[in-house]
């Protein structure tokens, strides 16, 4: 695996049966989870729908078919609660059952996957730049604690790959609608950028404009979701962000920008570690 591009120090490469997957050291312990590459079977799935690449994605948490959560992805802020065999249109899902694994698709946008600490539920969420403005990070915090009772403090983040302000050029129209959705100028100042701002970890995709367009930007949604997670009150050395660019690696991670049609899926799955009472159950002493 020495050829997989190599995210920040939280997060490590691991050989599934699937193919290369990205895992994040502090979420495995409440939430066995992974990230997918472009060499899973969903890689080669422009539209995501592999029956054969999901029952993949859901043996490597030791679950099954059955009881993979997925959701009809809308670029919006809606959340759920799981429930198997069915697919809501919504952007956010959350559980406490071990037996159930969550799993979100993406090609470019934020892969969110959550756990809790203290009550083991857990949460997946998909925000591209449309989510982002509408605050998916903030809302699936809130969605946790409304029901299961999980606190901000107690949770561990894991953004994987998506991409980056190396690559990602936007209209005016994106930053305009942070702007109605009334974040404020010093947000935007760290999310919107002139330049691209290529790394040695992430260079700019090819095709960039070599000068700046009127009316465009860089939009960096690491630090959107960052921020974000932070104003819910997550603490932010529990907030990890793989800071790899799936426009920059396109070899090794699905991009629709750098591939359009053709661009395959990656997978963000994650389950439960272990069975917890609900806060609203009467057997847990976190009710009375």
């Amino acid at each position: 695996m020495s050829q997989l591009p190599q995210p920040t120090e939280p997060f490590a490469w691991v050989q599934a049966a699937g193919g290369p997957a990205l895992v994040c050291r502090p979420l495995e312990p409440f939430g066995p989870h992974l990230f997918t590459s472009r060499l899973w079977t969903l890689g080669s799935a422009p539209t995501g729908e592999s029956p054969a690449g999901w029952l993949e994605v859901a043996a490597a948490v030791g679950s099954d078919a059955a009881h993979l959560v997925r959701l009809h992805q809308v670029h919006g802020a809606h959340a759920v609660v799981a429930q198997p065999g069915a697919r809501p249109d919504a952007d956010i899902v959350v559980a406490d059952q071990p037996d159930v694994a969550l799993a979100i698709q993406t090609a470019d946008c934020v892969p969110l996957l959550i756990a809790d600490a203290r009550t083991g539920a857990v949460a997946a969420a998909h925000a591209g730049w449309r989510g982002l403005a509408a605050r998916v990070p903030i809302v699936a915090v809130e969605m946790l604690a409304r029901e299961f009772g999980s606190r901000a403090a107690d949770l561990i983040v894991a953004a994987g790959p998506s991409i980056g302000a190396c690559c990602y050029e936007v209209g005016e129209d994106v930053r305009a609608r942070f702007q109605t959705a009334g974040f404020k100028d010093d947000e935007l100042a760290r999310w919107f950028f002139l330049e691209p701002q290529a790394t040695r970890r992430n260079p700019s995709m090819g095709g960039l404009p070599a000068k700046r367009r009127q009316g465009h930007w860089y939009f960096d949604g690491w630090t959107a979701v960052r921020d974000e997670l932070a104003a819910a009150g997550v603490r932010r050395e529990r907030i990890h962000i793989a800071e790899l660019c799936t426009a920059s690696h396109p070899d090794r991670l699905c991009s629709y920008r750098h591939d359009a049609k053709a661009a395959g899926r990656m997978a963000a799955v994650v389950r439960c570690a272990t069975r917890r009472p609900s806060p609203r159950s009467p057997d847990d002493p976190r009710a009375h």
